[in-house]
Protein backbone atom coordinates (compact mmCIF):
# COMPACT_ATOMS: atom_id res chain seq x y z
CA UNK A 1 0.00 0.00 0.00
CA UNK A 2 0.95 3.12 -0.68
CA UNK A 3 2.03 5.51 2.10
CA UNK A 4 2.04 8.91 2.62
CA UNK A 5 5.81 8.78 3.41
CA UNK A 6 6.78 6.59 0.49
CA UNK A 7 4.76 9.76 -2.15
CA UNK A 8 6.77 11.82 -0.28
CA UNK A 9 9.96 10.35 -1.48
CA UNK A 10 8.94 9.19 -4.87
CA UNK A 11 8.46 13.13 -5.36
CA UNK A 12 11.81 13.64 -3.49
CA UNK A 13 13.42 11.33 -6.07
CA UNK A 14 12.32 12.82 -9.14
CA UNK A 15 14.47 15.66 -8.60
CA UNK A 16 12.28 18.37 -9.32
CA UNK A 17 15.17 20.90 -7.60
CA UNK A 18 18.42 18.38 -8.07
CA UNK A 19 21.36 19.81 -5.74
CA UNK A 20 24.37 18.73 -4.64
CA UNK A 21 24.08 18.42 -0.77
CA UNK A 22 27.22 17.55 0.28
CA UNK A 23 30.58 16.24 0.49
CA UNK A 24 31.29 12.63 1.28
CA UNK A 25 34.64 12.14 3.61
CA UNK A 26 37.09 8.57 4.23
CA UNK A 27 36.54 6.46 6.77
CA UNK A 28 39.09 5.45 9.49
CA UNK A 29 41.10 2.42 9.47
CA UNK A 30 41.45 -0.05 12.40
CA UNK A 31 44.59 0.64 13.98
CA UNK A 32 46.22 0.26 17.24
CA UNK A 33 46.30 3.64 18.31
CA UNK A 34 42.52 3.61 18.06
CA UNK A 35 41.62 0.88 20.57
CA UNK A 36 41.55 3.84 23.20
CA UNK A 37 38.22 4.57 22.16
CA UNK A 38 37.37 0.97 23.57
CA UNK A 39 36.58 0.13 26.99
CA UNK A 40 39.77 -0.98 28.74
CA UNK A 41 38.74 -4.69 29.16
CA UNK A 42 37.88 -5.01 25.40
CA UNK A 43 41.68 -3.86 24.05
CA UNK A 44 43.46 -6.82 24.53
CA UNK A 45 41.45 -9.01 22.51
CA UNK A 46 41.25 -6.00 19.67
CA UNK A 47 44.94 -5.77 20.00
CA UNK A 48 45.60 -9.40 19.64
CA UNK A 49 43.28 -9.06 16.44
CA UNK A 50 45.10 -6.26 14.97
CA UNK A 51 48.97 -8.44 15.93
CA UNK A 52 47.57 -11.52 14.05
CA UNK A 53 46.17 -10.37 11.10
CA UNK A 54 49.44 -8.50 10.50
CA UNK A 55 51.30 -11.49 11.23
CA UNK A 56 48.84 -13.27 8.87
CA UNK A 57 49.77 -11.00 5.91
CA UNK A 58 53.30 -11.37 6.49
CA UNK A 59 52.80 -15.34 6.45
CA UNK A 60 50.42 -14.99 2.71
CA UNK A 61 53.12 -12.93 1.36
CA UNK A 62 56.06 -14.69 2.30
CA UNK A 63 54.06 -18.31 1.03
CA UNK A 64 53.22 -16.49 -2.41
CA UNK A 65 56.87 -15.42 -2.72
CA UNK A 66 58.79 -18.63 -1.84
CA UNK A 67 56.74 -20.00 -4.93
CA UNK A 68 59.52 -18.36 -7.17
CA UNK A 69 63.22 -19.11 -7.59
CA UNK A 70 65.43 -15.86 -6.56
CA UNK A 71 65.26 -13.93 -10.08
CA UNK A 72 62.69 -15.81 -11.33
CA UNK A 73 59.85 -13.66 -13.01
CA UNK A 74 56.08 -14.00 -11.73
CA UNK A 75 53.73 -15.11 -13.91
CA UNK A 76 51.15 -12.45 -15.03
CA UNK A 77 48.24 -11.27 -12.38
CA UNK A 78 44.71 -12.67 -12.83
CA UNK A 79 42.76 -11.38 -15.23
CA UNK A 80 39.25 -9.60 -13.85
CA UNK A 81 36.08 -11.40 -14.70
CA UNK A 82 32.38 -12.48 -13.57
CA UNK A 83 32.85 -15.53 -11.34
CA UNK A 84 30.65 -18.02 -13.19
CA UNK A 85 30.49 -20.26 -10.20
CA UNK A 86 25.98 -21.64 -10.38
CA UNK A 87 25.27 -22.60 -7.64
CA UNK A 88 21.13 -23.68 -8.79
CA UNK A 89 22.71 -26.42 -11.47
CA UNK A 90 21.23 -29.83 -10.99
CA UNK A 91 22.75 -31.61 -7.97
CA UNK A 92 24.31 -34.47 -10.69
CA UNK A 93 26.13 -31.42 -12.52
CA UNK A 94 28.18 -30.65 -9.86
CA UNK A 95 30.05 -33.74 -10.30
CA UNK A 96 30.63 -33.58 -13.73
CA UNK A 97 33.99 -32.82 -15.22
CA UNK A 98 32.82 -29.20 -15.67
CA UNK A 99 31.89 -28.86 -12.33
CA UNK A 100 35.16 -30.31 -11.42
CA UNK A 101 37.28 -28.12 -13.21
CA UNK A 102 35.87 -25.09 -11.96
CA UNK A 103 36.43 -26.42 -8.48
CA UNK A 104 40.28 -27.21 -9.28
CA UNK A 105 40.73 -24.03 -10.50
CA UNK A 106 38.94 -22.20 -7.39
CA UNK A 107 40.77 -24.52 -4.87
CA UNK A 108 44.20 -23.53 -6.49
CA UNK A 109 43.29 -19.76 -5.92
CA UNK A 110 42.72 -19.88 -1.72
CA UNK A 111 44.70 -18.18 0.36
CA UNK A 112 47.01 -19.01 2.77
CA UNK A 113 44.47 -17.65 5.38
CA UNK A 114 41.84 -19.53 3.36
CA UNK A 115 39.94 -17.09 1.61
CA UNK A 116 39.77 -16.27 -1.93
CA UNK A 117 39.86 -12.59 -3.82
CA UNK A 118 37.02 -11.66 -5.72
CA UNK A 119 35.89 -10.81 -9.62
CA UNK A 120 37.71 -13.44 -10.92
CA UNK A 121 36.25 -15.85 -14.02
CA UNK A 122 36.72 -19.19 -12.46
CA UNK A 123 36.24 -20.95 -15.60
CA UNK A 124 40.06 -20.40 -16.21
CA UNK A 125 43.28 -22.48 -16.09
CA UNK A 126 43.83 -23.03 -12.12
CA UNK A 127 46.84 -20.85 -10.29
CA UNK A 128 49.79 -20.93 -12.10
CA UNK A 129 53.16 -21.04 -9.42
CA UNK A 130 54.04 -17.67 -8.36
CA UNK A 131 50.80 -15.82 -9.79
CA UNK A 132 49.06 -13.49 -7.56
CA UNK A 133 46.17 -14.69 -5.81
CA UNK A 134 44.09 -11.13 -6.44
CA UNK A 135 44.00 -8.55 -9.77
CA UNK A 136 45.94 -5.71 -9.75
CA UNK A 137 43.68 -3.22 -8.15
CA UNK A 138 40.71 -1.58 -9.41
CA UNK A 139 42.21 2.13 -8.97
CA UNK A 140 45.43 1.82 -10.13
CA UNK A 141 46.46 5.60 -10.10
CA UNK A 142 48.31 7.10 -6.62
CA UNK A 143 47.53 10.28 -5.16
CA UNK A 144 44.26 11.31 -6.37
CA UNK A 145 42.72 10.91 -3.05
CA UNK A 146 40.57 8.35 -3.78
CA UNK A 147 39.12 6.34 -1.38
CA UNK A 148 38.98 3.31 -3.06
CA UNK A 149 43.18 3.86 -3.62
CA UNK A 150 45.06 0.66 -1.39
CA UNK A 151 47.82 0.63 0.05
CA UNK A 152 49.28 -1.53 -2.05
CA UNK A 153 48.48 -1.40 -5.17
CA UNK A 154 49.60 -5.34 -6.35
CA UNK A 155 48.31 -6.51 -3.36
CA UNK A 156 44.38 -6.12 -2.95
CA UNK A 157 41.31 -8.51 -1.45
CA UNK A 158 43.50 -10.95 -0.88
CA UNK A 159 41.02 -12.76 0.81
CA UNK A 160 37.35 -10.78 1.15
CA UNK A 161 33.51 -11.33 1.19
CA UNK A 162 33.12 -8.31 -1.26
CA UNK A 163 31.18 -9.27 -3.93
CA UNK A 164 30.62 -12.35 -3.05
CA UNK A 165 33.79 -13.91 -2.81
CA UNK A 166 34.61 -16.76 -0.29
CA UNK A 167 31.24 -17.71 0.49
CA UNK A 168 30.01 -17.94 -3.19
CA UNK A 169 33.44 -20.27 -3.26
CA UNK A 170 32.22 -21.97 -0.04
CA UNK A 171 29.37 -23.10 -1.74
CA UNK A 172 30.72 -24.19 -4.44
CA UNK A 173 32.47 -26.54 -3.44
CA UNK A 174 30.30 -27.41 -1.21
CA UNK A 175 28.13 -28.97 -3.86
CA UNK A 176 31.10 -30.28 -5.71
CA UNK A 177 31.99 -32.70 -2.87
CA UNK A 178 28.55 -33.50 -2.41
CA UNK A 179 28.90 -35.61 -5.36
CA UNK A 180 32.22 -37.21 -4.50
CA UNK A 181 31.98 -39.06 -1.48
CA UNK A 182 34.87 -40.63 -1.46
CA UNK A 183 39.04 -39.71 -1.79
CA UNK A 184 38.11 -37.52 -5.28
CA UNK A 185 36.10 -34.49 -2.85
CA UNK A 186 39.12 -34.87 -0.17
CA UNK A 187 40.71 -32.03 -1.87
CA UNK A 188 37.27 -30.02 -1.79
CA UNK A 189 35.98 -30.73 1.57
CA UNK A 190 40.08 -29.58 3.20
CA UNK A 191 39.29 -26.48 1.17
CA UNK A 192 35.98 -25.69 2.61
CA UNK A 193 37.32 -26.26 6.33
CA UNK A 194 40.03 -24.24 5.35
CA UNK A 195 37.73 -21.50 4.52
CA UNK A 196 35.28 -22.13 7.54
CA UNK A 197 39.02 -21.09 9.36
CA UNK A 198 39.52 -18.34 7.55
CA UNK A 199 35.82 -16.91 8.61
CA UNK A 200 36.69 -17.89 12.09
CA UNK A 201 40.23 -16.30 11.89
CA UNK A 202 38.61 -12.86 10.53
CA UNK A 203 35.57 -12.51 12.42
CA UNK A 204 36.31 -9.40 14.94
CA UNK A 205 36.21 -9.36 18.39
CA UNK A 206 32.43 -7.73 18.49
CA UNK A 207 31.19 -10.62 16.03
CA UNK A 208 31.31 -8.90 13.03
CA UNK A 209 33.43 -9.01 9.87
CA UNK A 210 35.36 -7.08 8.00
CA UNK A 211 35.30 -5.96 4.15
CA UNK A 212 38.84 -7.78 3.56
CA UNK A 213 40.99 -9.77 6.03
CA UNK A 214 43.89 -9.39 6.61
CA UNK A 215 43.18 -5.97 6.99
CA UNK A 216 44.55 -4.00 4.05
CA UNK A 217 43.35 -0.41 5.99
CA UNK A 218 40.36 2.54 4.66
CA UNK A 219 37.11 1.57 4.44
CA UNK A 220 37.86 -1.79 4.23
CA UNK A 221 38.09 -2.21 7.56
CA UNK A 222 34.71 -1.44 8.17
CA UNK A 223 31.77 -3.94 9.32
CA UNK A 224 30.49 -4.33 5.84
CA UNK A 225 27.01 -4.81 4.82
CA UNK A 226 27.36 -4.17 1.11
CA UNK A 227 27.24 -6.74 -1.04
CA UNK A 228 25.62 -9.06 1.97
CA UNK A 229 29.19 -9.64 3.22
CA UNK A 230 28.20 -9.95 6.99
CA UNK A 231 25.05 -11.74 6.49
CA UNK A 232 26.48 -14.19 4.04
CA UNK A 233 29.07 -15.14 5.99
CA UNK A 234 26.97 -15.54 9.07
CA UNK A 235 24.23 -17.60 6.82
CA UNK A 236 26.98 -20.04 5.51
CA UNK A 237 28.25 -20.35 8.95
CA UNK A 238 24.55 -21.20 10.27
CA UNK A 239 24.54 -23.48 7.30
CA UNK A 240 27.62 -25.58 8.20
CA UNK A 241 26.38 -25.54 12.05
CA UNK A 242 22.86 -27.16 11.15
CA UNK A 243 24.63 -29.56 8.97
CA UNK A 244 23.26 -28.46 5.76
CA UNK A 245 23.99 -31.41 3.24
CA UNK A 246 26.78 -29.51 1.16
CA UNK A 247 28.15 -29.27 5.03
CA UNK A 248 27.50 -32.61 6.66
CA UNK A 249 31.37 -33.65 6.31
CA UNK A 250 32.20 -30.79 8.63
CA UNK A 251 33.18 -32.30 12.02
CA UNK A 252 31.30 -31.43 14.71
CA UNK A 253 33.79 -29.13 16.68
CA UNK A 254 34.08 -27.35 13.83
CA UNK A 255 30.71 -27.01 13.14
CA UNK A 256 30.30 -26.00 17.04
CA UNK A 257 32.55 -22.91 16.09
CA UNK A 258 31.26 -22.20 13.07
CA UNK A 259 27.58 -22.05 14.79
CA UNK A 260 29.07 -19.74 17.77
CA UNK A 261 30.97 -17.03 15.82
CA UNK A 262 27.28 -17.33 13.15
CA UNK A 263 25.42 -16.11 16.74
CA UNK A 264 28.15 -13.63 17.73
CA UNK A 265 27.71 -11.60 14.42
CA UNK A 266 23.66 -10.80 15.89
CA UNK A 267 25.13 -8.82 19.12
CA UNK A 268 26.95 -6.56 16.07
CA UNK A 269 23.93 -6.24 13.58
CA UNK A 270 21.68 -5.38 16.23
CA UNK A 271 23.91 -2.48 17.53
CA UNK A 272 24.59 -1.33 14.13
CA UNK A 273 21.09 -0.61 13.15
CA UNK A 274 20.58 3.15 12.69
CA UNK A 275 18.50 5.06 15.35
CA UNK A 276 17.08 8.79 14.32
CA UNK A 277 15.28 10.94 17.38
CA UNK A 278 14.96 7.79 19.47
CA UNK A 279 13.34 5.37 16.57
CA UNK A 280 14.74 2.42 14.81
CA UNK A 281 15.08 2.80 11.36
CA UNK A 282 17.47 0.47 8.96
CA UNK A 283 21.42 -0.36 8.42
CA UNK A 284 23.97 1.13 6.51
CA UNK A 285 26.06 0.07 3.69
CA UNK A 286 29.37 -0.55 6.45
CA UNK A 287 29.73 1.14 10.38
CA UNK A 288 33.41 1.41 12.04
CA UNK A 289 34.30 -2.00 13.65
CA UNK A 290 35.20 -0.02 16.41
CA UNK A 291 32.29 2.15 16.75
CA UNK A 292 29.45 1.21 15.10
CA UNK A 293 28.37 4.12 13.52
CA UNK A 294 27.39 4.80 10.12
CA UNK A 295 31.36 4.94 7.43
CA UNK A 296 31.90 5.94 3.96
CA UNK A 297 33.40 3.57 1.58
CA UNK A 298 33.96 4.43 -1.88
CA UNK A 299 33.86 8.05 -3.28
CA UNK A 300 30.20 7.80 -4.14
CA UNK A 301 29.52 5.51 -1.16
CA UNK A 302 28.16 7.65 1.37
CA UNK A 303 27.40 7.15 5.27
CA UNK A 304 23.65 6.10 4.37
CA UNK A 305 20.89 3.99 5.15
CA UNK A 306 20.72 1.25 3.20
CA UNK A 307 17.55 -0.56 1.85
CA UNK A 308 19.37 -3.50 -0.28
CA UNK A 309 21.82 -4.61 2.71
CA UNK A 310 19.07 -3.76 5.00
CA UNK A 311 17.12 -6.65 3.22
CA UNK A 312 19.94 -9.19 3.27
CA UNK A 313 20.27 -8.37 7.33
CA UNK A 314 16.71 -8.85 7.78
CA UNK A 315 16.40 -11.78 5.59
CA UNK A 316 19.41 -13.29 8.63
CA UNK A 317 17.60 -11.79 11.27
CA UNK A 318 14.04 -13.95 10.26
CA UNK A 319 15.66 -16.97 10.31
CA UNK A 320 17.05 -17.43 13.70
CA UNK A 321 15.42 -19.88 15.38
CA UNK A 322 15.29 -18.01 18.63
CA UNK A 323 13.09 -14.75 18.35
CA UNK A 324 13.91 -12.63 20.85
CA UNK A 325 11.74 -9.49 21.51
CA UNK A 326 15.06 -7.66 20.59
CA UNK A 327 15.59 -9.27 16.88
CA UNK A 328 11.51 -8.88 16.53
CA UNK A 329 11.80 -5.39 17.32
CA UNK A 330 14.85 -4.98 15.18
CA UNK A 331 12.94 -6.72 12.19
CA UNK A 332 9.48 -4.94 13.06
CA UNK A 333 11.57 -1.79 12.59
CA UNK A 334 13.14 -2.25 9.33
CA UNK A 335 10.16 -3.84 7.97
CA UNK A 336 8.39 -0.92 8.65
CA UNK A 337 10.75 1.54 7.43
CA UNK A 338 11.14 0.17 4.31
CA UNK A 339 6.87 -0.46 3.76
CA UNK A 340 6.98 3.39 4.53
CA UNK A 341 9.60 4.46 2.02
CA UNK A 342 8.94 2.41 -0.70
CA UNK A 343 8.67 4.08 -4.04
CA UNK A 344 6.03 4.14 -6.48
CA UNK A 345 4.60 5.26 -9.93
CA UNK A 346 8.69 5.84 -10.84
CA UNK A 347 10.85 3.44 -12.49
CA UNK A 348 15.01 3.80 -12.96
CA UNK A 349 15.49 2.61 -16.47
CA UNK A 350 17.24 2.98 -19.78
CA UNK A 351 15.49 6.19 -21.58
CA UNK A 352 18.28 6.42 -24.37
CA UNK A 353 21.73 4.95 -25.54
CA UNK A 354 23.63 8.58 -24.89
CA UNK A 355 21.93 9.04 -21.24
CA UNK A 356 21.58 5.42 -20.24
CA UNK A 357 19.61 4.76 -17.47
CA UNK A 358 17.66 7.56 -15.18
CA UNK A 359 14.55 7.94 -13.20
CA UNK A 360 11.54 8.29 -15.17
CA UNK A 361 7.31 8.89 -14.33
CA UNK A 362 5.99 5.16 -15.13
CA UNK A 363 2.55 4.78 -13.63
CA UNK A 364 1.63 1.69 -11.84
CA UNK A 365 5.13 0.97 -11.61
CA UNK A 366 7.13 0.09 -8.15
CA UNK A 367 7.59 -0.65 -5.58
CA UNK A 368 11.59 0.29 -5.54
CA UNK A 369 13.80 1.74 -3.03
CA UNK A 370 16.51 4.19 -3.73
CA UNK A 371 20.10 1.90 -2.62
CA UNK A 372 20.86 5.04 -0.18
CA UNK A 373 18.96 7.55 2.42
CA UNK A 374 20.11 10.48 4.27
CA UNK A 375 20.21 9.52 7.94
CA UNK A 376 18.97 12.46 9.02
CA UNK A 377 16.62 12.91 6.49
CA UNK A 378 15.57 9.64 5.10
CA UNK A 379 15.37 11.05 1.70
CA UNK A 380 17.26 9.42 -0.80
CA UNK A 381 21.00 10.25 -1.99
CA UNK A 382 23.17 9.95 -4.52
CA UNK A 383 27.18 10.14 -5.23
CA UNK A 384 29.44 10.93 -7.60
CA UNK A 385 33.07 10.05 -8.00
CA UNK A 386 34.35 13.54 -7.08
CA UNK A 387 32.81 12.90 -3.73
CA UNK A 388 29.84 15.03 -4.24
CA UNK A 389 26.57 14.26 -2.65
CA UNK A 390 23.06 14.75 -4.92
CA UNK A 391 19.09 14.50 -3.90
CA UNK A 392 18.37 14.18 -7.86
CA UNK A 393 20.20 10.50 -9.33
CA UNK A 394 19.49 12.52 -13.09
CA UNK A 395 21.90 15.16 -11.67
CA UNK A 396 24.94 13.28 -10.96
CA UNK A 397 27.61 12.18 -13.82
CA UNK A 398 26.28 9.75 -16.34
CA UNK A 399 28.87 6.82 -15.94
CA UNK A 400 28.60 6.90 -12.30
CA UNK A 401 24.75 6.94 -12.67
CA UNK A 402 24.76 3.96 -15.20
CA UNK A 403 27.72 2.04 -13.12
CA UNK A 404 25.84 1.34 -10.04
CA UNK A 405 22.25 0.04 -8.43
CA UNK A 406 21.28 3.27 -7.18
CA UNK A 407 17.53 2.06 -7.18
CA UNK A 408 16.83 -1.78 -6.23
CA UNK A 409 14.18 -4.28 -5.68
CA UNK A 410 15.69 -6.19 -2.95
CA UNK A 411 13.77 -5.21 -0.23
CA UNK A 412 10.89 -6.76 -1.92
CA UNK A 413 12.57 -10.23 -0.73
CA UNK A 414 12.27 -9.27 3.11
CA UNK A 415 8.91 -7.92 3.08
CA UNK A 416 7.62 -11.23 1.64
CA UNK A 417 9.74 -13.32 3.99
CA UNK A 418 8.04 -10.77 6.67
CA UNK A 419 4.92 -11.69 5.22
CA UNK A 420 5.20 -15.46 5.33
CA UNK A 421 7.10 -15.65 8.77
CA UNK A 422 3.97 -13.55 9.98
CA UNK A 423 1.25 -15.80 8.40
CA UNK A 424 2.95 -18.69 10.12
CA UNK A 425 3.02 -16.99 13.36
CA UNK A 426 -0.46 -16.64 13.29
CA UNK A 427 -1.69 -20.26 12.32
CA UNK A 428 0.50 -21.79 14.48
CA UNK A 429 -1.37 -23.54 17.72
Amino acid sequence: MKTIIGALCCALAAGAHGATIGTNTPAAEVTMARLAELPAAQRPAWADYIARSQKQMAFDRATLAAELQPGETAPPPPVAGSGRMPLARDAAWYGSAEARAIAATIVSFQTPSGGWSKNQDRTRAPRLRGQRYANNAETMEVGTGSFDAPHDRFWTFVGTLDNGATTTEMRFLGRVQAQLPGRDGDAYRASIARAIGYLLMAQYPNGGWPQNYPLEGGFHDGITFNDNAVAEAAMILEDIAEGHADFAFVPQPLRDQAGAASARAIRPILDAQVVVEGKKTIWPQQVDAITLQPISARNYEMRSLASAETAEVLQFLMRQPRQTPEIRAAVDAGIAWLTAHAVYDKAFTKVSDEEGRKLVDRPGAGPLWSRNYDIATARPIFGDWDKSIHDDVNEISKGRRNGYSWYNTAPQKALDAYAALRKTALVQP
